[in-house]
């Protein structure tokens, strides 16, 4: 009696696709070779993503730039000082062909490795934008000062009432986004300084991006921090209440 033989199954070969990591950096040559070396670039091959990492030196004069090029990161050079004013140079030089954005920042404070949570969220198609969470995860001795994770909190959950948006951090620094919502958001950015994150999720949440938040790890930062709790926490005060009624323009 013959026995038939069922064909072999033939696999497609996973189909490549592009992530943009953006690192906006001040001065953080203590820290950055660290964050270049821990970026997930095996994990990432196995699920069909390439990264390319491209670190924005925010008029750094300690050596940051040499830093990201020895670690085989693209180099952006943004004269204006200020977070946002680098994230707008930033989002303004990647190349179309890439499927997402990543951004975390170069002090540290951020495990690179835990991207790949970010990433499956957007790739299943779960959300447009994928944030890492600080509060919902776990925070390390030290990382996080009392005032600043009562703020944080705060500000999430007025976020949450006032515009619905399905976020647990809303100041994290860990970003995912779809290239397209990059495309569409990046033109209505103002913020120069620390209220862009805050500026960002208000203005994603008028546009109607869904938001999901992952959990990451958070530990304190190598060297001396920029942000002024007083004068920064008012700024992303204004935002959240002057973007309320935001509409995208034309």
């Amino acid at each position: 009696m013959a026995v038939s033989v069922p064909p072999l199954a033939v696999f497609e070969p996973v189909q490549a696709f592009k992530v943009a990591v953006l690192i906006p950096c001040f001065n953080e040559a203590g820290a950055l070779d660290s964050v270049l070396k821990r970026i997930p670039h095996a994990g990432l091959s196995r699920i069909g993503a390439l990264a390319e990492v491209f670190v924005i030196d925010n008029n750094s004069t300690d050596g940051t730039s040499d830093i990201a090029r020895a670690g085989g990161a693209h180099v952006i050079f943004e004269p204006n000082k200020g977070k946002g004013n680098a994230m707008r140079s930033g989002f303004s030089k990647i190349p179309p062909d890439f499927k997402y954005v990543l951004m975390l920042d170069g002090d540290g404070t951020y495990d690179p490795r835990e991207m790949l949570r970010l990433i499956e969220l957007l790739e299943s198609d779960f959300c447009d934008v994928a944030m890492g969470s600080r509060l919902g995860g776990s925070l390390a001795p030290g990382s996080m000062q009392t005032v600043n994770r009562f703020g944080n909190w705060l500000f999430t959950n007025l976020v949450r009432q006032l515009y619905g948006a399905n976020t647990t951090d809303v100041l994290t620094g860990y970003f995912a986004w779809k290239k397209s919502v990059v495309d569409r958001l990046s033109p209505h950015l103002e913020s120069e300084g620390f209220a862009l994150e805050m500026e960002m999720v208000t203005k994603m949440s008028q546009l109607g991006d869904t938001i999901a938040s992952a959990p990451i790890t958070y530990e304190p930062r190598v060297g001396e921090s920029n942000l002024s709790p007083v004068r920064d926490g008012a700024r992303i005060l204004r935002v959240v209440f002057g973007n309320l009624f935001w509409k995208p323009r034309d």
